[in-house]
């Protein structure tokens, strides 16, 4: 069985421009729908697809690092801007937020909105276990039986996984330069949260130099927000954010990046694992 996971997506609304990131292990589905809610209000998006994700197997997830994914944010930040976008926010779920103040330290922005974004995990099995339930899911969705996919899994015991040690680093780095963020931002957090220290949301309210800033709580989300019961607040709240933003002045700059290929195309849906946590 061929497994095909989301392909990135471009929502055309209007000329105010978003980039939407995903999650670990997760893939553009994490923002999707908030990518239409969007585009009904006239905002464009854009969402790319880490190396890594989607359809791809666990072992190239494992072996991947967030250099490979903070490409895909930069290819998609230039697309945006090769299509005339002068506007542009950018809103992360869990790693995706990570990369949002990434992003906000790097290049002007309008404003960022950083979705349960970690500063720290939960434990340090917190990680691992993501990796592993993807890799359990991807085997199963393949259809090996049980004894295969024990089998199989044997090579994701070690939690000293590429792709996580590199994970730990970049949340490590993104916290000592969190002063750089200027820019509005608006911190969003479940407060059900099980894959996040809880402290994140206010190291990094703390550590933002920006006094358009705020941390809005919802009592009944966990981790992947914009997937879960409370959405369409969250997906409003966002864009009243959005909206009071001064998108007039904006500075005109692309980061440098090299010229790579598109993922290839791809349809269809790769559940999530984030309930097997």
């Amino acid at each position: 069985m061929q497994l095909k996971a989301p392909e990135p997506f471009t929502f055309e609304g209007g000329d105010r421009a978003v980039l939407l990131l995903h999650g670990f292990t997760g893939n553009t589905a994490d923002v999707r729908m908030l990518g239409r809610f969007l585009e009904e209000k006239g905002y464009s998006s854009h969402a790319p697809l880490y190396k890594g994700h989607g359809s791809a197997p666990p072992e190239e997830l494992m072996n991947s690092t967030p250099e490979d994914w903070w490409k895909s944010v930069l290819e998609g930040y230039q697309l945006l801007k090769k299509k005339g976008y002068e506007k542009i926010a950018v809103i992360g779920i869990s790693l995706g937020g990570v990369f949002s103040l990434k992003l906000a330290t790097e290049v002007p922005l309008a404003g960022v909105v950083p979705m349960c974004a970690p500063m720290g995990f939960k434990n340090k099995e917190t990680l691992p276990k993501m990796v592993r339930a993807y890799a359990k899911q991807y085997k199963e969705l393949e259809g090996k039986t049980e004894e295969q996919i024990t089998s199989d899994l044997s090579a994701f015991q070690d939690n000293s996984m590429p792709a996580v040690e590199g994970l730990k680093r970049l949340v490590s780095d993104v916290s000592t330069q969190l002063h750089k963020i200027t820019v509005p931002t608006c911190i969003v957090q479940g407060r059900l949260d099980d894959v996040i220290d809880m402290e994140s949301p206010q190291i990094i309210y703390n550590g933002i130099k920006t006094a358009n800033k705020e941390i809005k709580w919802y009592e009944n989300s966990g981790h992947i927000i914009t997937l879960e019961d409370e959405r369409n607040r969250v997906e409003e709240d966002v864009f009243q954010f959005l909206d009071q933003l001064n998108w007039e002045n904006v500075e005109q700059t692309i980061p440098p990046l090299q010229e790579t290929k598109s993922t290839a195309d791809m349809v269809v849906i790769f559940k999530r694992c984030r309930a097997l946590l």
